[in-house]
């Protein structure tokens, strides 16, 4: 199943300021194993062998985006194939989201307050450690995070799926899990304290909001996406 909760309509309500500047993300790849790796809405997709980097400029004022990692991809020479994991729409130029499992990276530029807003997502899924932060960490939230936990390898035996782990939003798809409609009661389970516990970074529940995002000044700082930091 996709991924079908993740922390950006929370995004979306901050945005009200835009910029014309671009910031520039480096997405690194220090795994033992080739990562294809996409971004939305700026970016599209990149194969990255191990030790290989890619650069994205996004313009400030983006929000509701996101970067991750795919792993066990095939494309052919005009880029149509299909990955294992976050794979989207069996395209190397990534347009849309990916498919669950798949560790995000998240982000709004130039939002509320003229701040960024980012953050590591597991709620409803994960298939690759990940780092993301600023280049140029501040005090306070302006500081990177990291999920690098071996959350395949000790993945709950409901949750597990061939190449990652899901939350259980996309296992079970009820409403304690996946905090829809709204006004439902929604707290942390058994299953997103599994994921917490590994990682208390990153969100492991829809409502996850003050542990997990981040922000800093805007126009301070580039930012930094690291595949098995």
């Amino acid at each position: 199943m996709d991924c079908l909760i993740t922390t950006l309509p929370l995004l979306l309500l901050l945005s009200l300021f835009a910029s014309s500047s671009a910031v520039n993300f480096e997405v690194q790849n220090n795994c033992p194993y080739t990562v294809w790796a996409a971004a939305t809405p700026v970016g599209g997709g990149q194969q990255l062998n191990q030790g290989q980097s890619w650069n994205i400029n996004v313009p400030r004022g983006t929000a509701m985006a996101r970067i991750w990692g795919r792993k066990n991809c095939n494309f052919d020479g005009s880029g149509r194939g299909g990955c294992e994991t976050g794979d989207c729409g069996g395209v190397l130029q990534c347009t849309g989201w990916g498919k669950a499992p798949n560790t995000l990276a998240e982000f709004s530029l130039n939002q509320f307050n003229n701040h960024d807003f980012f953050d590591i997502s597991n709620i409803d899924c994960f298939n690759i450690p990940m780092s993301f932060g600023p280049t140029r960490p501040g005090a306070d939230k302006c500081h990177p995070v990291s999920c690098t936990a071996d959350i395949v390898g000790e993945c709950l035996a409901p949750l597990r799926v061939a190449g990652g782990c899901n939350n259980a939003c996309p296992t079970f798809g009820s409403p304690e899990f996946c905090c829809r409609p709204n006004n439902v009661p929604c707290n942390p389970t058994d299953y997103s304290r599994f994921f917490k516990t590994r990682c208390p970074d990153a969100y492991s529940y829809p409502k996850d909001d003050e542990t997990s995002l981040m922000s800093c000044p805007g126009d301070t700082t580039d930012y930094r996406v690291v595949f098995c930091p």
